[in-house]
């Protein structure tokens, strides 16, 4: 591989990261965010769109997103996606009330999710079979690593500026990130076939400027500008009571906007190639990409909303789960129809392909009650006045991942699949075991550490041979849409694991006082994470048997296959 498809690689998986740190970094800068949106802090069920806008964003979308790398390439989604991403964290930065900042979340899960499967497809394209398990594995480490740099990022820049200066970082590294793709991209399309220069668009160039200008202003609407007495009138409505949109300067940003819109429609070579990206859209199976993302928004919104003192699923969740079964038969019935269907036919017909699916939707569900219940746990016990001091904790499980990520991809191609994905997990299950035990005292001690690294360690080592397990037994054209699928399976069993195992640890809470109203609150509080950590015990130990008698068959060690790299030439 060329030294240009290197740094290419090197960039993606920066992207991967960086959207992975945003996922989590409203964890910290909610409270501000919902006073910016003028949202009391006693009425937190009102912000939940501002979390679950970013995740449905990044759920329902991405085998839309993932069935177009396979289409058009994988770099020009890349560069895409980063695009979106940094629009998304530019209208969040600017953001005046909740339906701005929910919107600006979605672009930004939108661009964010949108990175994973086109890396993904990229790494299969760049390696051979028998050479993808460590580079998988890369990717996979960092995207799991943001679920602490996340939180920590977040108060890094909350200690100088506030919550606007996060998504305003976001928005310059996803803009610089954009233009290193293209460059490294181009230059990479250059060098394999030279292309005559042409000349840049001006005319977008400009009304794209005008747009993100008068945008802007109508976002912040700046009090200096809105007090002259000349650039005052732009800020009045032109009808009583009437929302800035309908001000001379939001009148402008609309306009702008469309023409922009109009020019790049119709003008050949233009700033953005609509035409070419709706033929895409149109061939990725728009009717069947919506339907899915009706499945997987419902089972989103069902979950990611749920009080768990109450129920698994919010009170919504069976509507929201009954509008994603019905959406299910359609898909199912346009799918066995459709001629080009969004997940090609026979796609996941092979064992380890639909495996593969299964056991990441477990390994979700195992791995968010590291991600969740081991922060909580310090804090109940030993770390009672400091967030830091919990993610302290909970570094020692994330620093063990990158390791038994690059273990694992380097054993992938001397180990089984299958067997290399249950040892993970039986590690994983083993340390959750351990957890289950632990008392008031236990983080005090040094051997609270060995379950921390082993746990990281085993989740590590499974990433990437259920990556390379789908990715090997799936189609070149359809390797795109299959990582997604993988990623959304891994989202859903985090979103629906989170939500059951809160619930059983709850219950177990509360016969515990039941049966003892001594206990205190530090007393309750450990019974419950107990009980959590001996469920996703239980699921890690699932993981392990369903990826010995699912991944096994999986060729992905001494294949000597050679993909190039499709970048939308």
């Amino acid at each position: 591989m060329s030294a240009a498809n290197r740094l290419l690689l090197a960039f993606c998986t920066l992207a991967v990261a960086f959207a992975a740190v945003d996922t989590y970094v409203v964890v910290l800068a909610l409270p501000d965010m919902m006073a910016g949106a003028g949202i009391p802090v006693e009425e937190l069920q009102r912000a939940a769109p501002i979390v679950s806008g970013f995740l449905l964003g990044y759920v329902a979308i991405l085998p839309l997103i993932g069935r177009i790398a396979d289409l058009r390439g994988q770099v020009p989604v890349l560069a895409m996606s980063l695009v979106v991403f940094a629009a998304g964290s530019l209208v969040t930065a600017i953001s005046y009330d909740l339906p701005s900042m929910v919107a600006g979340r979605f672009l930004q899960g939108v661009g964010g999710g949108g990175l994973v499967p086109a890396t993904m497809s990229l790494v299969a394209a760049l390696y051979p079979v028998e050479r993808r398990g460590l580079p998988l594995g890369i990717v996979s480490a960092v995207q799991e690593f943001g679920s602490v740099l996340g939180p920590l990022f977040g108060a890094l820049v909350l200690s100088f500026t506030s919550w606007r200066g996060i998504f305003a970082v976001n928005l310059a590294v996803g803009a610089l990130l954009a233009v290193a793709v293209g460059v490294v991209a181009r230059r990479t399309d250059a060098a394999d076939r030279p292309r005559p220069r042409r000349l840049p668009d001006l005319v977008g160039i400009l009304l794209l400027a005008v747009t993100l200008v008068a945008g802007f202003l109508t976002f912040v609407e700046p009090g200096g500008l809105q007090r002259d007495l000349s650039w005052g009138r732009l800020f009045i409505p032109y009808v009583d009571g009437g929302s800035r949109w309908v001000t001379p300067v939001g009148v402008a940003t609309i306009a702008a906007f469309v023409l922009l819109v109009a020019w790049c429609w119709l003008r050949p070579r233009a700033l953005v190639d609509l035409r070419g990206w709706l033929r895409h859209l149109l061939a990725a199976d728009l009717l069947g990409a919506g339907l899915l993302a009706v499945v997987l928004g419902g089972i989103v919104l069902a979950f990611a909303t749920a009080d768990p003192e109450v129920a698994v699923f919010s009170p919504q969740g069976p509507w929201f789960l009954t509008g994603s079964a019905v959406a299910l038969v359609l898909l199912v019935l346009h799918l066995r129809r459709a001629d080009a269907p969004i997940v090609p036919r026979g796609a996941l017909r092979p064992v380890p392909a639909w495996g593969a699916l299964a056991v990441s939707f477990l390994v979700g569900w195992a791995l968010i009650a590291a991600l969740v219940d081991i922060p909580l746990f310090a804090r109940t016990t030993t770390e009672k006045d400091s967030q830091l001091g919990a993610a302290l904790v909970l570094l020692r499980f994330l620093a063990a991942l990158p390791v038994g990520a690059v273990v694992g991809g380097w054993l992938l191609r001397r180990v089984n699949a299958g067997v290399l994905t249950a040892a993970g997990m039986l590690a994983a299950s083993g340390s959750f075991l351990l957890m289950g035990q632990w008392d008031a005292h236990s983080l005090e001690q040094l051997s609270a550490t060995l379950p921390l690294v082993v746990g990281g360690f085993g989740f590590g080592l499974a990433l990437a041979p259920v990556n390379a397990a789908i990715l090997a037994t799936t189609s070149d054209d359809a390797h795109g849409v299959a990582s997604a699928l993988v990623v959304v399976a891994r989202m859903v069993g985090m979103l629906v694991g989170i939500s059951a195992l809160t619930t059983i640890g709850l219950r177990r809470l509360y016969a515990a006082r039941a049966a003892d109203p001594s206990l205190g609150l530090s007393e309750l509080g450990i019974v419950q994470e107990q009980a959590v950590f001996r469920g996703a015990a239980v699921a890690a130990l699932a993981a392990a048997v369903l990826a010995v008698a699912l991944l096994s068959r999986a060729p992905t060690r001494d294949v000597d296959t050679a993909e190039v790299l499709r970048a939308g030439r």
